[in-house]
């Protein structure tokens, strides 16, 4: 399963601002882990930032994005779309294709 995980700010930059180093620790342990493909901030970055998740199935997933420090401190949300692939570029299928 892929997810693609939308984070959406629901309060303004500068209120999220005292959280992003967690948010940054956050990220770089689920990289670590081999769950999150691809991270980024989206432009404008006053919308939010993206996340290509991969290796666990939707609840897991659910659990989290909940962790986020961004989401545990009221500054941010997910919107969670989960993709079944159907067809994926050479270069990606190790990855994607991986038993976790």
């Amino acid at each position: 399963m892929l997810h693609l995980l939308t984070l959406h700010y629901t309060a303004t930059e500068q209120e999220a601002d005292p959280f992003i180093r967690d948010h940054v620790a956050y990220l770089e342990r689920h990289h670590e882990d081999g769950t999150f493909l691809v991270s980024g901030q989206t432009i404008p970055t006053s919308i939010g930032g993206v996340i290509i998740a991969h290796g666990v199935d939707r609840p897991a997933i659910e659990r989290i994005v909940a962790q986020d420090p961004f989401v545990l401190n009221n500054v941010a949300e997910y919107t969670i779309t989960t993709i079944a692939p159907g067809r994926v570029h050479p270069g990606l299928s190790p990855i994607l294709t991986m038993d976790r």
